[in-house]
């Protein structure tokens, strides 16, 4: 039987987007983002981290560091009850960057192919499932797969929300105002909340 999941996107949405961090005493997690991650953990869902890092194409940090990071992020949720079941990233750049970064690849949000690779790996029903990101590219990476889109004001979904989408595929479904007010409207609509 697939599962279902919750896709966050990384930067602006889990943790303040301060730019290419490349260390991981640079990498601050938002106040909500344990609550937010704990909530999907006890709803069944899975939570899926896609992340576009093109950082490492343009030479900004390596793949190494990158897990560093991410192992500080997982660190620090778990230490207030919270997990991540898994993590992707895109280290590519299509014009920046030396081989093997510099490629056009299908992996790079709002391509596809990450949310297609964690669905394939992870057994996720793809139209069960949701992605929260703080950029129409978010909304656009999953609605085109058939899940629904839901858009974060942190990070720069503001700014992202001042200009109508290009397209019908960056529509959210919902707006929310963080991470946690995404996920409680993701619970509420699946009769999932016991939160409140």
């Amino acid at each position: 039987m697939s599962s279902k999941a919750i896709f966050i996107d990384r930067d602006g949405t889990l943790n303040e987007d301060v730019g290419y961090i490349s260390d991981p005493k640079e990498f601050r997690l938002f106040d909500f983002a344990p609550e937010a991650v704990r909530l999907i953990n006890n709803s069944g869902f899975l939570v899926i981290v896609l992340t576009n890092q093109s950082g490492i194409a343009r030479g900004f940090l390596t793949e190494e560091i990158l897990g560093r990071l991410h192992d500080k992020m997982e660190s620090e949720l778990a230490s207030q009850g919270a997990r991540i079941d898994r993590i992707y990233f895109c280290p590519h750049h299509p014009e920046i960057g030396e081989p093997p970064y510099k490629v056009d690849c299908d992996c790079r949000k709002p391509k596809s192919g990450l949310i297609l690779q964690a669905a394939t790996e992870m057994d996720v029903n793809l139209r069960k499932s949701y992605v929260i990101g703080d950029r129409y590219r978010d909304m656009e990476t999953g609605q085109a797969v058939g899940a629904t889109g839901v858009l974060v004001l942190t990070g720069f979904g503001r700014e992202e929300a001042l200009t109508p989408p290009a397209n019908r595929l960056q529509q959210p479904e919902h707006v929310a105002e963080n991470l946690v007010e995404a996920v409680r409207w993701i619970l509420n609509r699946e009769n999932l909340d016991k939160s409140r």
